[in-house]
């Protein structure tokens, strides 16, 4: 049993209201946030990206699907890597419930990474997940977009989470938001890095009310694993007939 303060009911009540005072503060802060985000101005994306899909080569206005909004999310999966970051990967494990509320509310929740597309759709099909992946592979959408660098864009002055990046900089999670207008014209909206995309992690919002919290050292690879790499996970989905390598 962790060395824990033990207290009577009252006690615990009135800590308890205490703290009710500040998650209402937190949630008004929420709030006010979620209302500059709103607010941001939006810019114009002149550039042309081009992204390889399941159904064909897209431009990034035909992500959409046939809405007027987009949010990527900014997927770990290099051409060089055999597996998907655990991180995305953790975020991931949250995503395909959320797809028939937002599809009927006007989004499309797409992921995109720079790996090529018979690489992704391996790891997809070894993670089981539904939601839709592009490839942005040989296109300098990641690069653009601030989730992906080479020694050229560092030395150029590329930034991660709006501050320039080291020189070890490499490939780092990200998620970007976009408006599409009847005339056809994409806008960006908004972009989040780093911590940004972690309230749409579950998984913490419930640990985070858990007797022990996250029970973490600030890093999730403390603890975390990829779904199917616990140790009481079933085995790895098969792809074309043989296991998928972690």
């Amino acid at each position: 049993m962790p060395n824990h303060k033990v207290a009577s009911r009252e006690e615990w009540l009135e800590a308890r209201k205490a703290l009710l005072a500040h998650e209402k503060e937190e949630t008004r802060l929420r709030d006010r946030n979620a209302a500059e985000r709103l607010a941001l101005p939006w810019v114009k994306v002149d550039k042309a990206y081009a992204f390889d899909t399941p159904s064909g080569r897209k431009t990034l206005a035909e992500l959409f699907d046939g809405r007027s909004q987009l949010v990527v999310y900014h997927f770990m999966l290099p051409p060089e890597w055999e597996a998907g970051c655990p991180g995305c990967s953790f975020l991931a494990d949250h995503l395909d419930g959320t797809l028939p509320h937002l599809n009927h509310h006007d989004v499309t929740l797409i992921a995109v990474a720079r790996a090529p597309l018979d690489k992704i759709a391996a790891y997809k099909a070894r993670m089981g997940w539904k939601f839709p992946w592009a490839s942005s592979f040989e296109s300098d959408f990641n690069y653009d977009f601030g989730v992906s660098f080479t020694p050229q864009t560092i030395a150029a002055g590329a930034t991660y989470n709006f501050e320039p990046v080291g020189e070890d900089a490499g490939e780092s999670p990200g998620m970007s938001a976009f408006y599409k207008d009847e005339a056809g014209q994409v806008f960006h909206t908004y972009s989040s890095y780093g911590r940004g995309g972690e309230e749409l992690i579950g998984t913490y919002m419930v640990l985070d009310r858990a007797p022990l919290g996250r029970n973490e050292s600030g890093n999730m690879g403390d603890w975390m694993r990829r779904h199917d790499e616990y140790e009481d996970a079933a085995p790895a989905k098969a792809c074309h007939g043989e296991a998928v390598p972690a």
